[in-house]
């Protein structure tokens, strides 16, 4: 076989910094044919949502520049990757073919048995890694099973050294003498085509170099306070980094890096308090990870199985309320249009809007798991899962289903003065902080004076607040007591 170039298959790695698929293939020495193939069938009913679909377009453009200002091509396919890499490598002559693992238990049978294919040909394959901190395969508890209690998972991957990031991207790269057919960007027509995603841009701007520019501010700005004002949702107190973690346009060691720097600069050793919360929190992604590995039916099934016979109810008003931030609840209503306006959520109202829709309205978990991947633009199949199953108490590290958030309390707790309700809900922007978060309390004068109409332009709580939390434990009760007829066995905590 003559010499060909490298086939680099970009994934979620779209990235050109401590990129070990790029690295492997520029270290053949030959031309570089980088691709990215579309194949929403592979994935099934996790494909990419509407709202990550739009992220995506921006990443995969930011790319094609990247690699243009280095004498590159982002050769773009849709369809079934196996068949396309395998048309590639045979049309270009590839001797070589790179790629990055994905921490996925489809994607990583898939890759297997691609693998083998491509060997089988005489070809040589490389897969790098950098999507984690550590390789699932690799951490296992002391009777050699996976964690499912964070702790302990988190005490044993930071024992002994991390790796630091691989090089940085090359200047230039060496192209192939033809470049290979390729699809437009404009036809996969990613983004949504009515107006949705107009405020998108303000939950962050796709692409690697963005990601770096929000990393940085982030230190410099935000992280020695991070501890505490993660949890206001009025502050920009977070990261905002888990879409370009989810793409890998910056990989956690990057992260990892950056911080241990920052705190190096400061003289701050050890971290201080906000950098050692902010890279705890990292250590949740690598945990929802390792538990979709092991247990990969977790994103429709609970990984504590007595749940499934839990009685949620499915009630199209509920959920439509919930979606459309009508529930008459402001910090919950504040979360879901934010959500639907930037496509992006603050964590701490993410909790809040999953627990009220499990518990206080009693809806099935993986119902509002399947509006956040379609809404988020930072819309991960791990993090997602591990998120709406501990609000559920069906999952790893679950909080216990009788611990219901109060939606009243933590508006008051982490938006005190009501400033993100003032901003997402703005029919109620007149309302004192002492009332901004419970209107049904204001008295008519109040309620006229901040021009608000109760079932009119704003809606009573569609539960009664107290009814809400007695109900979710009326319904634990319940179904504690027929299990324990039907002999089930020790009831979940």
């Amino acid at each position: 076989m003559p010499e060909g170039p490298a086939l680099l298959w970009f994934r979620r790695d779209l990235r050109l910094d401590d990129n070990e698929a790029l690295r492997a293939a520029v270290a053949r020495g030959r031309a570089i044919v980088p691709v990215f193939i579309l194949d929403e069938a592979a994935e099934g009913r996790w494909a990419p949502g509407a709202a990550s679909r739009w992220w995506l377009h921006g990443s995969l453009a930011a790319l094609a520049r990247e690699l243009a200002a280095r004498g590159a091509r982002l050769v773009l396919r849709r369809g079934d990757s196996r068949e396309h890499l395998l048309a590639l490598a045979a049309e270009t002559g590839a001797r070589a073919v790179c790629w990055n693992a994905i921490p996925d238990p489809a994607a990583r049978r898939r890759d297997a048995a691609l693998h083998a294919t491509l060997a089988a040909q005489g070809r040589e394959v490389v897969v790098g890694g950098g999507a984690l901190l550590r390789d699932p395969e690799t951490v296992r508890n002391q009777s050699g099973g996976p964690y499912r209690v964070f702790t302990p998972f988190w005490r044993h991957c930071r024992h002994g050294e991390l790796e630091l990031p691989v090089a940085p991207a090359p200047r230039t790269l060496v192209a192939p003498r033809q470049w290979p057919r390729s699809d437009t960007l404009e036809t996969w027509a990613l983004r949504p085509s009515l107006d949705w995603a107009a405020e998108f841009p303000a939950s962050g701007e796709p692409g690697e170099a963005g990601a770096r520019r929000r990393l940085a501010d982030f230190i410099v700005r935000a992280m020695d306070a991070y501890g505490t004002d993660r949890d206001r949702p009025a502050l920009d107190g977070t990261s905002r980094l888990s879409a370009a973690l989810h793409f890998g346009e910056l990989t956690p060691r990057q992260v990892w890096a950056a911080v241990e720097a920052a705190s190096r600069e400061s003289g701050v050793m050890p971290r201080s308090r906000g950098a050692q919360v902010f890279l705890d929190e990292v250590g949740w992604r690598e945990f929802a990870h390792h538990l979709l590995l092991h247990f990969p039916d977790t994103p429709e099934r609970p990984l504590r199985a007595e749940y499934a016979s839990f009685p949620w109810r499915r009630e199209a008003a509920a959920q439509d309320a919930w979606r459309g931030g009508r529930t008459g609840y402001p910090i919950v209503d504040a979360g879901m249009r934010q959500l639907w306006r930037t496509g992006w959520m603050h964590n701490r109202v993410r909790m809040i809007t999953a627990s009220f829709f499990v518990k206080q309205l009693l809806q099935p978990w993986a119902d509002g798991a399947a509006w956040f991947w379609n809404t988020l633009v930072d819309a991960d199949l791990a993090n997602n899962t591990l998120g709406w199953q501990w609000s559920a108490g069906c999952g790893a590290d679950a909080a216990p289903y009788f611990r219901i958030f109060n939606p009243v309390l933590q508006g008051e707790k982490f938006d005190p003065e009501g400033e993100y309700v003032r901003r997402w809900v703005p029919e109620l922007a007149r309302l004192p902080a002492r009332l901004i978060h419970r209107p049904w309390e204001a008295e008519p004068a109040e309620l006229a004076a901040a021009g608000v109409r109760l079932g009119g332009d704003y809606p009573r709580p569609i539960v009664d607040p107290r009814e809400g939390r007695e109900r979710a434990l009326r319904a634990l009760e319940t179904w504690q007591r027929s299990r324990r007829a039907a002999g089930a066995g020790k009831e979940p905590a």
